[in-house]
């Protein structure tokens, strides 16, 4: 790989020759501006706006644009001569563990590679101080004309850099949250659990450009004159259409579920309930189902007939069956009772044994 800036890592007396390598590469296809009736190329040419012709590159310098218009012309000797202690040296400034850097700061990511036979002692001791330490190193450096700060962290045998935006590039996010008051409930907050749970982790590697793709897809058959592969098209956004959050959280569970092969209700495997869709109930306490139905199919007590109960056999009769029917009614009750009880003493157990692996984890 081609290096782009050559230079020294510079910690206490310690001078390390390295040099720098992009570490990442776009592969985003790129198009030109045509013109439409005929295809030909459409280009900028830079013109002097005071003798309007063309000028070359060799003819065009630096300016700083005033704040009443005018241009103040600014040369590359005026730059190089600037007190920039970080013009060819990587000033680590600091060690620092990994969390405390916001990801919004990282930008542009390169290799560190080691510049010559002397450099690869102090090259190596620094990798390994990094990995030992499990630290990060914050440094200043420049590159093409200005002083950035960077992250030099290790990647595999290699000392890796990440540019870094200055603190006061990141912005406020002011305004970009809702404003308006939203309560999420617990049995959402459940649903979104186990939803994340059966998603479950991926393998970045596994990922790629779908669209880079189909665009490429598209490039060739127009070159070998065929139709261009019919692509399905994407589903419309749903805007400002409200939906059912929870019905909504549920079909996304089956949904990931049937992806991974597993089956939608969850009943076959007893010993996970991370996948369960069954609509839970606040933690704050479950609300007890009334018993009403089951008081309902009781049987009506038996007529009395002159002080005595009346035989009618079809009255009999049919009070044994409305018995029969509250029976089996209050036998199913109890049973989605148990269900229901056991669903959530399962989920209690699995967000007990998260907390504890995560407590773990942290000490």
């Amino acid at each position: 790989m081609r290096s782009i800036w050559n230079g020294a890592i510079s910690f206490g007396l310690v001078s390390i020759p390295i040099k720098l390598v992009n570490a990442t590469e776009s592969h985003s296809i790129s198009f030109r501006q045509i013109h439409t009736e005929d295809g030909g190329r459409i280009r900028y040419r830079k013109v002097c706006e005071l003798e309007d012709r063309e000028v070359t590159s060799a003819e065009i310098g630096k300016g700083y644009e005033d704040a009443d218009g005018s241009i103040i012309p600014i040369t590359d000797e005026d730059l190089a001569a600037l007190p920039i202690p970080t013009a060819k040296t990587i000033e680590i400034v600091a060690f620092v563990p990994a969390d405390r850097i916001d990801p919004l700061q990282m930008d542009a990511a390169y290799y560190l590679s080691a510049n010559g036979v002397p450099a690869a002692k102090p090259y190596t001791l620094l990798r390994e101080a990094l990995k030992r330490s499990k630290k990060v190193a914050i440094a200043k450096f420049a590159l093409r004309g200005k002083e950035r700060l960077g992250m030099l962290r290790v990647v595999d045998d290699v000392i890796a850099m990440h540019g870094l935006l200055w603190p006061d590039e990141i912005r406020v996010p002011e305004g970009v949250a809702p404003d308006s008051h939203v309560t999420v409930r617990d049995a959402e907050l459940d649903l979104a659990d186990a939803l994340m749970d059966t998603l479950g982790e991926v393998d970045i590697s596994t990922l790629h450009d779908d669209y880079r793709e189909a665009v490429e897809e598209l490039i060739a058959a127009k070159v070998a004159g065929t139709a261009p592969t019919e692509q399905t098209p994407a589903a419309e956004a749903g805007g400002g259409k409200v939906i059912d959050l929870m019905a909504a959280l549920e079909n996304s569970v089956r949904a990931a579920r049937s992806a991974r092969g597993e089956a939608p209700g969850g009943d076959e495997d007893e010993g996970s309930a991370v996948a369960e869709v069954t609509r839970l109930p606040a933690r704050g306490g479950r609300a007890k189902k009334s018993s009403a139905p089951a008081r309902k199919s009781a049987p009506a007590a038996p007529k009395q007939v002159g002080g005595k109960k009346s035989t009618s056999s079809a009255t009999s009769s049919g009070a044994k069956k409305k018995a029969a029917s509250a029976k089996k009614t209050a036998t199913k009750t109890t049973a989605r009772k148990t269900t229901a009880k056991k669903t959530t003493t399962q989920k209690k157990t699995a967000t007990t044994k998260k907390t504890t692996a995560k407590r773990r984890a942290s000490a």
